[in-house]
């Protein structure tokens, strides 16, 4: 199997990185739009070499798309242009809508598959890439109905590959799931992040942080590169999850200004019900979006 990789950072290299050690691909060309990028992925070994996106994607059995979304808008519907008929096109980005929207009246829409592997890192370029970081973490295939059978059996073989549990959903349905469960997460890490940065002696407060500090701010070493394009893309259920966010820490804030022990108490107590559900406990959330929240979060 013939592998053309379009962005060779964290997610493209540690992609590639697999799929040559379970041997899925046979053969892995590199694109990318910054030479150092391409020379240091070809001199790690994960690619075999570096060729033009044309070139690559022409005769490519598969062509994986993993660069910043609003790239993708960009780049898709001239890589469909490109490819032949028995060509797979496979992006992994983090929003769906607009991407999915620029070539839906394509001719080759079919062989088009919307996905969203749901790992990665804080770190970025092709040194960040790492074997087995998607295995047991899902992988979200977005409006599977109108994927032509042959390409998408062969993006779930490739998933599965990967050692990753598949979830079917709408592409506005995935965009708002993941709104909450990974885009807010990172919103409030560069917030928090931003808080701390504003504060005039918080060299202190670095000095003193501590591992709870440190996980909870560490997303926000993560790409402006990459992050910003994703806001903007999925701005609307951004903005629905920070509402809620924000409405739940009003909570808080409420409840220590009134100095209402009893009322801060049960706000915790009723945070802890996340328990349940990452244990497989009844919740209102759907099945998918139980699944999404519990290897999400391994």
């Amino acid at each position: 199997m013939k592998l053309a990789v379009i962005g060779l950072g964290l997610i493209g290299g540690s992609m590639a990185k697999d799929l040559r050690r379970t041997k899925f691909a046979t053969e892995i060309i590199g694109v990318d739009s910054h030479p150092l990028n391409a020379k240091m992925a070809l001199e790690m070994g994960i690619v075999d070499r570096i060729e033009t996106l044309e070139s690559a994607v022409k005769e490519a059995d598969i062509v994986l798309v993993a660069i910043p979304v609003d790239k993708i808008v960009v780049l898709l519907p001239t890589i469909l242009d490109l490819i032949s008929a028995s060509t797979t096109v496979i992006d992994v980005g983090s929003t769906k809508r607009e991407i999915t929207e620029s070539v839906k009246n394509h001719p080759l829409r079919g062989n088009f598959i919307a996905s969203h592997p749901m790992s990665g890192t804080e770190n970025s370029g092709p040194s960040a890439a790492i074997e087995h970081l998607f295995e047991h973490k899902i992988c979200i295939v977005c409006d599977h109905g109108i994927c032509r059978p042959q390409h998408l059996a062969l993006a779930e073989k490739m998933f599965q590959s990967l050692g990753m549990p598949i979830a079917y959903m709408s592409s506005d349905e995935q965009d708002h799931t993941t709104a909450f469960i990974s885009h807010l997460p990172h919103a409030t890490s560069f917030a928090l992040a931003n808080a701390v940065l504003a504060i005039e002696d918080r060299n202190i407060i670095f000095d003193l942080a501590s591992g709870g500090f440190q996980s909870t701010v560490r997303l926000a070493k993560s790409s402006p590169q990459m992050w910003a394009p994703i806001f903007w893309q999925n701005r609307d259920y951004i903005y629905e999850a920070l509402e809620v966010y924000i409405h739940h820490l009003e909570e808080f804030k409420r409840s220590l200004k009134n100095n209402d022990h009893e009322g801060l108490t049960s706000l915790i107590v009723n945070a802890n019900k996340i328990r349940g559900v990452l244990v497989g406990e009844n919740s209102s959330l759907t099945k998918n979006e139980e699944t999404i929240i519990k290897l999400y979060t391994k």
